[in-house]
């Protein structure tokens, strides 16, 4: 038994139905080779010819219904949508249908829907109009033509969206735990214009809250070293604008900064910040 491979799409041009004294010749100019075998055209299909069931079973399901079959044959054909060739169209149709039928495949009932429709819209194209100016005949291919107009929108539509990015096909989200992360952020260094600028900003405090004293004691920069070490000594860190007792006035805020100075210098205590501009602390120096 020969086999080969038959396309689908059949490519026959609609063979008129000739007379009987019609010559041979002219039948067989009408032909179109149906498939190309090793560089030859067949016109012919051979008897022992083997189309296997299941090549036809997959052309059927490539397409959506019988809508997007009868769109197919019209774009493969280049004809316009508007002016549907209803003759051409219905009989290739009903090609693919028949051979369809004749490997017997179960067909759904909207394809045979759809070639009765064929049919009923093919006969009335047949039929002579009457021509009335004020009452014209709508075109019988009118509702066919709005039906596929519609279908081939929504079609596009959705290869749109289709082609839009999708997650669990396009992108697949991550998800990471940063619990386990831990990044060593340095503090910054206190530089002594930083001391200054702290400074400056109690001494407008200061000066808010000056009072006139009659008497005051005397302040002692070592009294002060020793009131600062007992204050920062047992807290993990004090802020620096806490250290300083407005009621002291200008002199006692020099006092106060002279002694964290001398503090720092006997590298008793050190100044942190949590970032650069924020504020300042103190806190007791730990032996290295």
């Amino acid at each position: 038994m020969t086999e080969t491979t038959a396309t689908p799409e059949l490519e026959q041009t609609e063979l008129q139905p000739a007379a009987e004294t019609a010559p041979a010749d002219q039948q067989s100019a009408e032909i179109i080779p149906f498939a190309t075998v090793r560089g030859q055209a067949v016109v012919d299909l051979p008897k022992d010819l083997y189309i296997p069931p299941d090549a036809m079973k997959v052309l059927l399901a490539a397409f959506e219904g019988p809508l997007d079959f009868l769109l197919y044959l019209i774009r493969k054909q280049n004809l316009d949508i508007l002016d549907i060739p209803i003759a051409d169209v219905t009989r290739q149709y009903m090609e693919y249908i028949n051979l369809m039928q004749e490997l017997s495949l179960e067909l759904a009932a909207e394809y045979l829907v759809m070639a009765a429709i064929l049919a009923e819209i093919k006969s009335r194209m047949l039929l002579p109009r009457m021509e009335d100016p004020e009452n014209p005949e709508a075109d019988p291919r009118a509702e066919l033509v709005r039906r596929l107009q519609e279908y081939e929108r929504y079609k596009q539509a959705a290869e749109d969206i289709d082609k839009l990015p999708r997650i669990e096909r396009d992108t697949f989200p991550v998800q990471t735990d940063g619990s386990q992360i831990t990044v060593d952020k340095p503090l910054p260094h206190v530089s002594l214009p930083d001391l200054v600028a702290a400074l400056a900003d109690v001494m407008q405090r200061v000066a808010l809250t000056a009072s006139h004293q009659v008497r005051m004691d005397a302040l002692s920069v070592r009294e002060k070293m020793t009131l600062i070490l007992d204050s920062v000594q047992d807290k993990e860190h004090v802020l620096f604008t806490d250290l300083f007792k407005l009621n002291e006035g200008r002199v006692g805020v020099v006092v106060t900064f002279l002694a964290m100075l001398e503090l720092l210098k006997q590298h008793l205590i050190e100044f942190v910040q949590a970032a650069a501009f924020a504020p300042i602390y103190l806190k007791v120096k730990q032996a290295s």
